[in-house]
């Protein structure tokens, strides 16, 4: 029986994936900041572990508690929306400790675990803001490219010892809290007068797109890329991030 460790299960793309790759056959650690045993099901193939991506001592009590793991998906992010320009610098980098540091620190505990048994995958789930330009994300857009660059470089790396890495770009989800995080108010203060009429057309038409992704597009699309022994790097999930794949493609 295959075992995948799941970073940020308490809810959105990470919660929904965990229950598909336990619907799978696998056995599933989820794991989550504050862990919630009633989020999942009740089953001798789940188990639920605290884990804080940011806390290398959290990273490690979480490995050793799961023992011999096959897959890690590196789903645990935060969203931020706002102007560049009236974004701290404190809040940037507190956007890359989860969305890249924390990323590169559990496959660098991963890593020599999946290097010493000769197999492994490592997903990490990205964005599509990867694929095309976005305004007033640029942080979050800069958080998640990294990780792009980072997990092709890594796939080369890792090739020759039977260790793959993979990635999943999720396009728009409407019903994930992407800026859960950031308060009301400090969306507003990052959004600047003069950004205002540039912002507010592209921010009411969120809620008015045509196709967009679901978190059961996202935990297909993890499974599939989980399972891909391909030189295939990039899965993106959902209609809207298709078809700017699509669109970047025949650039």
């Amino acid at each position: 029986m295959n075992t995948v460790l799941i970073t940020g299960c308490s809810s959105g793309y990470g919660l929904e994936t965990a229950r598909h790759f336990h619907d799978q056959g696998w056995r599933v650690i989820a794991t989550m900041r504050t862990p919630r045993e009633d989020l999942l099901p009740a089953s001798d193939r789940l188990v639920v572990l605290p884990l804080d991506v940011t806390k290398p001592e959290s990273v490690a009590a979480a490995l050793e508690a799961s023992g011999p793991i096959d897959a890690l998906v590196n789903n645990a992010g935060v969203g931020l929306a706002g102007a560049f320009e009236a974004t701290p610098m404190e809040r940037v980098r507190v956007i890359f400790e989860t969305n890249t540091f924390g990323v590169m620190a559990t496959t660098q505990a991963v890593v020599p675990r999946f290097r010493a048994r000769g197999a492994g995958v490592i997903v990490n789930v990205t964005s599509s803001v990867a694929l095309a330009p976005m305004p007033l994300v640029a942080v979050y857009t800069a958080s998640k490219t990294a990780i792009e660059g980072f997990t092709g470089s890594l796939a080369h790396e890792l090739a020759g010892f039977g260790v793959r890495a993979k990635l999943v770009e999720p396009g728009y989800c409407p019903t994930t809290r992407f800026t859960a995080n950031t308060g009301v108010d400090e969306v507003a203060a990052m959004i600047p007068e003069a950004y205002r009429a540039f912002a507010a057309p592209l921010l009411a038409g969120l809620g008015t797109r045509g196709e967009v992704t679901t978190e059961r597009d996202v935990a297909e699309a993890v499974f599939r890329a989980a399972n891909d022994t391909s030189d295939q790097l990039r899965f993106p999930a959902g209609p809207d991030a298709v078809a700017l794949a699509e669109a970047a493609r025949a650039g």
